[in-house]
């Protein structure tokens, strides 16, 4: 069974619990972000630029903490089910839902690292650095970079290798 190849039948509760996994996992992350940012517009506002950004920040974060007390604990819970369906099953690891899905938002994480890094830079050399603006960049950072970090240390434990 070593050099064989084994065909997995995917279902549509496979295919659809995967794809709820990562748009959730999305949706959390934004809904983070969102709030952070909403915290360092409250505690550090431009008044010049926005005078209603209390009001604006207070709404924006009251729908992104909605958000994310709603959907992190179905992420979370969808991974729980997931991690122990795959003991059960460890044939699933190799779906090709789970492989695409996992690389695509290795993707999207490497290129939302190398954007905020950009503009990082692009800021930097223009002289427009602030402590909201840098707290932003580091939010978004931390936060790409914590899901980068997560699902290559789960594509390298469970050996996941597209074919």
């Amino acid at each position: 069974m070593d050099n064989q190849l084994v065909k997995i039948k995917t279902s549509p509760k496979d295919f659809f619990i995967q794809l709820l996994s990562i748009v959730t996992l999305y949706a959390s992350a934004i809904s983070f972000i969102t709030l952070i940012f909403q915290y360092i517009n409250i505690f550090l506002p431009d008044i010049l630029n926005d005078p209603y950004v209390f009001d604006r920040a207070r709404g924006f974060g009251r729908g992104a903490l909605a958000t994310l007390l709603v959907i992190f604990p179905i992420y979370v819970w969808l991974n729980w089910y997931l991690n122990k369906d795959y003991i059960k099953n460890p044939e699933k690891l190799n779906l090709k839902i789970r492989k695409w899905l996992l690389y695509f938002t290795l993707f999207v994480a490497a290129i939302i690292i190398i954007v905020d890094l950009v503009v990082l830079v692009k800021s930097f050399l223009e002289g427009e650095l602030t402590l909201r603006f840098i707290l932003k960049v580091l939010t978004v950072g931390f936060v790409a970079s914590s899901v980068f970090g997560y699902y290559l240390t789960d594509i390298k434990k469970h050996k996941v290798e597209i074919e």
